[in-house]
């Protein structure tokens, strides 16, 4: 009788190791899952991509709408892109291999940016700051927390926002509103 744990059935090549798509599709596998008992949803909801991020959730859970969803990911493209740019860190970086690599020390690009690219990234940024200062002081009477705060720990930092209070997702969109007029997703 063979020794050790039963081998896990799927496609293998001549050598005996497991194909890279049975892998792959072993690690999804195992993330759904994970989707399925965390966000309580079915096996095909599962595999919606929004579900990944916590600004996805709110639009998978529709307490945002959708051009709100795909102004908050233009954001959030934008600020990595001008973090990565000026070499500021992440505010939630995912390991530190990652930090490792998008940092520069492995696999950096050879190539500075062009001045005009940066230029126009930083333009388009300050644009965005300060809709969203516009918003923070349209809304500081209002009920909640600030909606520049209210992005950044969405957006920015990936904090999970269904537990926030009626107050606090309303300030939220209010901020979204804002940059899908900016980025005029209409």
């Amino acid at each position: 009788m063979a020794r050790g744990r039963k081998r896990k059935p799927g496609k293998r090549y001549a050598c005996g190791k497991r194909t890279r798509q049975e892998m792959e599709r072993d690690a999804m596998s195992v993330a759904l899952d994970a989707r399925r008992r965390h966000f309580g949803v079915t096996a095909k909801q599962a595999k919606d991509e929004r579900l990944g991020t916590a600004l996805g959730r709110l639009a998978f859970r529709e307490l945002i709408s959708e051009s709100q969803y795909q102004a908050g990911v233009a954001f959030a493209e934008l600020y990595q892109q001008h973090h990565a740019v000026f070499g500021l860190p992440s505010p939630s970086p995912r390991s530190v291999a990652g930090l490792l690599i998008n940092g520069g020390i492995f696999g950096s690009s050879p190539s500075e940016p062009v001045l005009e690219v940066i230029e126009k990234l930083k333009r388009r940024f300050g644009d965005a700051t300060d809709v969203l200062d516009v918003c923070d002081r349209e809304q500081r009477m209002s009920r909640g927390r600030r909606p520049t705060l209210l992005v950044h720990r969405v957006i920015c930092t990936d904090e999970d926002a269904l537990h926030w209070s009626e107050e606090d997702i309303g300030n939220l969109r209010v901020a979204l509103n804002a940059l899908v007029r900016l980025f005029r997703l209409r």
